[in-house]
């Protein structure tokens, strides 16, 4: 325990700027204020770092990228590998494991070691490893690195420790299995074919024994040959040379035949009596032309040959579908006596595996399921059933269903929502799924003791909105909503551009916000759009309301006097006057005359609306004088107020959703009133608007389509770009007419003879409103049009000063000597690419080379590891009356330029966060009342408090007050998020509604009321005048602060180099804590209200844009953000849940006892229908074979699980980490001896028997009889 004695009385001249605008408390973190003061406060903190330790708790989602399939008939367990060297292992419901290989190579193929508890990777890095499933968290038990040959194609033979390894030379290599080493047994590909063969027969693309003999091996070469090595013998029985290449083989269960798909749409049959030619050739897909030859078909890339005891065989392949059939979607067909079924799959196919019950290949197969690995997808079909049905998915393999594009994670839920949901959602399922229980029923999952209700709620790129069941580390849907059917579908004749503006995704979700106690849901939409939901369990028939704000910067822009005393004269001296502007290109276009117009349109009929989430409100921002509105960057909604407010980069709206009013729509300079911290200037705005509705609001689904944009996700592909390249382009996109380029000033393309100020830059924060950046390059042009989307935007922020959007089209004043004029590159609309959106993998550079303190692209790159690049808050000159020391420490920069100057500066300043609470809107107040706390990206606060009626009548019917009082705080860069605690330190929440259905029938004796629950600051104290503390969290750093008195009590840098991408104050271990995620891949927590750092861990590098937008925390030391387009990666920052991870994840391996072998009957044994057995150590041990060379593979041990855990076991917990390691160790080799032991005394019995049978069969035996 820790007391904290902090200043709380006596301070009221005291607040965080002073008179002179310095800081009252320091910049050290925990630092306290140094005045005296009569009383003091003591707050115990509880949380300490052995409370915190990061750890990967599971993977939701589809894998993302497949490559491999495998299955284990006998635990039932499913593997699927990736591109990125991830292994994804499924088993019942419950039962998801995620393994990484640390190299990230991908995974070429997966071999189970049937009911062995074990599993083979082939790597495209030529890497085999060996992975131990009888573990919760599987590791790599050993690994074996080919030096000198690619690796191509793996078989092991069901209970054998040898695996066989084709590669691309042609060659077949085995490993033993126990010590992952190579046996000196190998067949070289010139040994395979005959002498006389004058080609190489291609890599290995097939191996697999006889199921007649185990001796017997077929190797398939990628031209078309086909050998039988005898192992035995080590020679070839035959060969066969086919003209088409070979893809796959499937042997008949009983040795005889196999079959062969090809590259030209053939399935060819052998015989092994007679291997000169196949005896049967078809074309399943290929129909016979009028001149009798079949047509082209594509080629088939896998056959699956599987008997039935009771039916015909099936043959299940995929492709081979005729060229001629275009657009044609990727198949799976499945051939079963005559009938041909053809199912068609929405991404093309991967892998398939037939499931079988039985592990033995020379037994019927009896199929009763194919599992199909797609693109984007996992199906399973049932083969029991001629109508071939799909079964229902259990796993959440649709998340990606449409790009996802926020996320919110609840903790903690009130426990009757999720049936709720649950009974909603389950009205609107597919029925025609399979009734059969779902195949893969492997591994044991029970609920860990320490559970409570979790949910994940997801926006997508067209508007649908999931709500997922998160509890007990599992992942279920609840329930989807639709946002898009409030708006009316765009009709193709309609006049102007508003279906072209955010072209497929205009329903983008890009904000949640939720409130679980009184059910009432809202969201922004990428369309400046904000709807609000109430829930209800019975349908209505209502009409939605629609409001519309006209909220658009008007005022003035944002400059010191220090930049217009240089400036030069003009031969025009009307320098505040409008300008006249020449005519846009598009002039005679109708955007250049949208005004007062919302960009979508809601219903305004009545809609029967289903039971769940109804729509009562949409708000939407307005078109101004032919420029779009910007999108919407901030959110909150109170239930108990009825308000609801949000805000951008012009200004606050407050809206009353009770009596659907706009109760404040200001811009934000107007908020300050006469306590504005900076000195403006005041300019007109110019009369004629250049429009810039081509690049508003661009979609986002564009960039998960493959076929029209590579994603790149690493910093790899921009190091292609030079200094010399970006000077030639800037060169090019200058009109002839423009002066030379000077580094201090970035070009504003929108008016030919438009000069350009140095005005002080204005961005966002990264997290909630990252969409907003997508329309800067339309703005703003300083570079050309086709770099320009890649360069404006690092992890998440526009690095560019220009590159934020400007719609007012103020007349600029230039600050510079140069006065640069930039025009448009000609008439028409200019060649821009889809700007990006937060939908998008991209990460670009900051344009170094335009900004002083980085000598060229190169030096930029050094410094992007770090994150320390040019963003949000730029240098800007304004006549603080700040020591020098002090404005360095409190300047809003990311920038290190030794030159202010050689910025440029802009004109806005956006609402970033927003925060109803019960607290102190000014000094004097004495009891808390309702306000609205609003953070801006220049790191002010401003305090609004409003007068509510608390009567229920008066509520509906007077209105509310909203009255700024300009209170005004400060931090360093972007506010992201508020917090309050009372005066004991425990969280305050907010005040909220109890839910009530407001469409049940009214019971006359029980009137339906507004019920409230208030969390007053005064309620835990004995005296109502105590106050409460306020913590504000930046981009740079965390304050708090004492209401009503405002002082400064604490604060904390939190990061220098970088900045913070994500905060939430969260529960954790039945105390509080500031959580924080930065972009150099940092996750802090700091202690409240002291501000102690109590962990700092570098775990997620920010690689890409996706990361910045779906990171989030929540209570319980839990957190998740999207690793991929297709996965939701969760992780706990919580010791304690660390501690109890194990209990909480499934079981893989259960013991099950393998499956004899069927009797095959005394005749199929006499005719030669038995499998013939041989030892396999005898031929390839080191006592037959020898040794391998050294050279051709290397071994590399594997941590095995306990090892890793060794490492990482430390820290004051570290000696009880390391004895209960010691126990594991124990607990494992008692039980490796157990299992000898056992496996001893079954070997002993076998011999008893065998050597009793042998007596019993010898007994009544004449001499002459032997």
């Amino acid at each position: 325990m820790k007391k904290f004695r902090k200043v709380l009385d006596g301070l009221t001249t005291s607040s965080p700027v002073n008179q002179g605008g310095s800081p009252v408390c320091g910049s050290a973190a925990g630092t306290p204020s140094t005045a005296l003061t009569p009383r003091e406060l003591e707050i115990q903190e509880t949380l300490m770092s052995e409370h915190f330790q990061i750890c990967k708790t599971v993977r939701h989602g589809f894998p993302y990228q497949p490559t491999a399939l495998a299955f284990d008939p006998v635990q039932k367990i499913l593997a699927i590998g990736t591109r990125s060297g991830g292994v994804r292992l499924l088993g019942r419901p419950g039962v998801d494991c995620h393994c990484q290989h640390e190299s990230g190579a991908a995974v070429l193929q997966l071999q189970f070691l049937i009911n062995e508890g074990a599993l083979v990777t082939a790597c495209a890095d030529d890497t085999l490893h060996l992975w131990n499933l009888r573990q919760r968290r599987p590791a790599i038990l050993h690994s074996l690195k080919f030096n000198r040959e690619r690796i191509t194609f793996c078989h092991l033979p069901f209970q054998s420790k040898w695996l066989y390894v084709g590669t691309e030379r042609g060659n077949t290599h085995i490993v033993n299995i126990e010590s992952f080493v190579l046996s000196g047994y190998v067949i070289m590909w010139n040994k395979a074919i005959e002498l006389s063969t004058k080609t190489h027969p291609g890599p290995v693309v097939h191996l697999s024994d006889s199921p007649k003999d185990e001796g017997k091996l077929l190797i398939g070469f990628e031209s078309g040959t086909i050998v039988m090595w005898d192992l035995r013998a080590k020679r070839a029985d035959f060969r066969i040379y086919y003209d088409e290449a070979i893809h796959s083989v499937s042997w008949h269960h009983e040795g005889r035949q196999f079959m062969c798909s090809h590259s030209d749409g053939s399935l060819s049959m052998w015989n092994l009596r007679n291997t000169a030619k196949p005896f049967q050739v078809t074309f399943p897909h290929g129909k016979t032309q009028r001149d009798g030859r079949k047509e082209s078909c594509k080629p088939i890339l896998k056959v699956e040959y599987k008997t039935s005891r009771n039916s015909d065989a099936f043959i299940v392949f995929s492709g081979g579908l005729s060229y001629d059939k275009a657009g044609r979607r990727p198949t799976l067909t499945i051939m079963h006596g005559k009938a041909i079924t053809v199912l068609e799959m929405d991404y093309p196919i991967v892998d398939f595996l037939v499931l079988c019950d039985t592990p033995y290949l020379n037994e019927v197969q009896e199929p009763y399921a194919v599992a199909v690995l797609l693109e984007k997808d996992f199906v399973v079909v049932d083969l029991s059933q001629s109508n071939f049905p799909i079964f229902e998915n259990p796993y959440p393999m649709d998340i990606h269903e449409s790009p996802v594009t926020c996320t919110a994670y609840f903790a903690d839920c009130p426990p009757d929502i999720i049936p709720v949901l649950y009974s909603i959602g389950a009205k609107h399922k597919k029925t025609s799924y399979s009734h059969k229980e779902w195949p893969l029923r492997g591994g044991t999952w029970t609920v860990g003791s320490q559970t409570y209700p979790e949910i994940i709620i997801t926006g997508h790129a067209d508007g649908s909105i999931k709500f997922w069941d998160a509890t007990a580390i599992t992942l279920q849907m609840l329930y989807k909503l639709k946002t898009s059917k409030v708006f009316e579908k765009p009709k193709s004749g309609d006049v102007g551009r508003s279906a072209e503006l955010v072209e497929e995704d205009p329903y983008a979700i890009q904000m949640i916000n939720w409130c679980p106690q009184s059910r009432i849901f809202c969201v922004v939409g990428i369309s400046a759009h904000v709807i609000l939901y109430r829930f209800s369990k019975h349908d209505a028939n209502t009409t939605i309301t629609s409001l519309e704000v006209r909220l658009q910067c008007e005022m003035e822009d944002v400059i010191s006097p220090s930049d217009t005393e240089n400036t030069p004269c003009f031969s025009d001296p009307s320098g505040l006057s409008p300008q006249p502007q020449p005519p846009s290109p598009r002039s005679n276009t109708p955007d250049s005359v949208r005004d007062s117009i919302p960009c979508l349109k809601v219903k305004d009929r009545t809609i029967r609306m289903p039971p769940g989430y109804q729509a009562e409100l949409v708000v939407q921002l307005l078109w101004v004088d032919g420029e779009p509105p910007q999108q919407i960057t901030s959110l909150d909604l109170n239930s108990a107020y009825g308000l609801l407010a949000l805000g951008n980069c012009n200004g606050l709206a407050v809206v009353d959703y009770l009596q659907k009013t706009i109760l404040l729509c200001m811009n934000t300079l107007e908020l300050y009133g006469s306590a504005d911290p900076f000195q403006r200037l005041t300019r007109s705005p110019r009369k004629n608007r250049q429009s810039t509705s081509d690049f508003c609001m661009r979609g986002l689904s564009n960039f998960y389509s493959d076929s029209k944009k590579r994603i790149r996700t690493s910093y790899q592909s921009l190091t292609e770009l030079s200094d010399n390249q970006v000077s030639l382009d800037l060169e090019r996109s200058k009109s002839p007419t423009s002066a030379p380029y000077t580094p201090s000033l970035h070009n504003d393309p929108r008016g030919t003879g438009e000069p350009v100020s140095n005005l002080r830059s204005c961005h966002y924060s990264p997290v909630f409103y990252l969409l907003d950046n997508v329309k800067g390059p339309g703005r703003k042009l300083s570079l050309p049009t086709d770099l320009k989307t890649d360069l404006d935007h690092v992890n998440g922020h526009c690095t560019s000063p220009t590159s934020q959007p400007c719609p007012t089209g103020r007349a600029r004043v230039p600050g510079g000597t140069e006065g640069p004029r930039l025009a448009r590159r000609g008439p028409g609309r200019p060649p821009f690419r889809k700007a990006q959106s937060a939908a998008c993998m991209e990460v670009s550079l900051p344009v170094s080379s335009l900004t002083e303190g980085y000598p060229s692209r190169r030096a930029m790159l050094q410094q992007l590891h770090g994150v320390s690049m040019y963003s949000h808050d730029e240098h800007h000159i304004t006549t603080y009356s700040w020591s020098e020391r002090e404005s360095r420490e409190n300047s809003f920069s990311r920038s290190r330029s030794s030159s202010v100057s050689s910025i440029d500066r802009e004109t806005k300043e956006a609402v970033t966060t927003l925060q109803f609470a019960e607290s102190y809107g000014r000094k004097s107040d004495t009891l808390p009342t309702p306000c609205l706390w609003v953070g801006t990206s220049l790191g002010l606060v401003l305090i609004i408090p409003m007068s509510i009626p608390t009567d229920e009548q008066e509520r509906q019917e007077d209105p509310v007050t909203v009255a700024p009082t300009g209170t005004v705080l400060m931090l360093k860069s972007s506010v992201l998020r508020f917090a309050f605690l009372d005066c004991g330190g425990a969280l305050i929440n907010s005040p909220y509604e109890v839910w009530r259905d407001q469409h049940v029938p009214d019971v006359p004796d029980r009137p339906r009321k507004r019920k409230l629950v208030n969390f007053s600051p005064s309620s835990s104290q004995e005296a109502s005048g105590d106050g409460h503390l306020a913590v504000v969290c930046s981009e740079r750093q965390a304050k708090v602060f004492f209401m009503p008195s405002q002082a400064c009590l604490y604060v904390h840098n939190i990061t220098e180099s970088s900045f913070v991408l994500r905060a939430d104050v969260v529960s954790v271990c039945n105390s509080v804590c500031l959580a924080c995620f930065c972009a150099n891949g940092h996750i802090m927590t700091l202690s409240l209200p002291s501000l102690r750092p109590l962990l700092d861990v570098n775990y997620l590098p920010l690689t890409d844009m996706r990361i910045a937008r779906t990171f989030c925390f929540t209570n319980g030391g839990q957190a998740l953000y999207l690793c991929s387009p297709t996965e939701m990666q969760r992780i706990t920052y919580s010791q304690e849940m660390c501690d109890n991870l194990q209990e909480m994840l499934g079981e893989l391996f259960t013991p099950i006892e393998t499956p004899e072998a069927q009797n095959r009957g005394f005749l199929k044994g006499f005719f030669g229908g038995n499998t013939q057995n041989f030892d396999r150590e005898e031929l390839f041990g080191e006592a037959a074979a020898g040794k391998a060379s050294r050279s051709l593979a290397q071994h590399i041990p594997g941590q095995g699980g306990l090892e890793g855990m060794k490492a990482a076991a430390g820290g004051v917990v570290g000696e009880l980490a390391r004895a209960r390691i010691a126990l594991d160790e124990r607990g494992q080799r008692l039980g490796e001896l157990e299992e000898r032991t056992a496996l001893m005394m079954s070997s002993a019995d076998t011999f008893s028997k065998h050597a009793h049978e042998l007596m019993l069969k010898c007994k009544d035996k004449k001499w002459y009889q032997f």
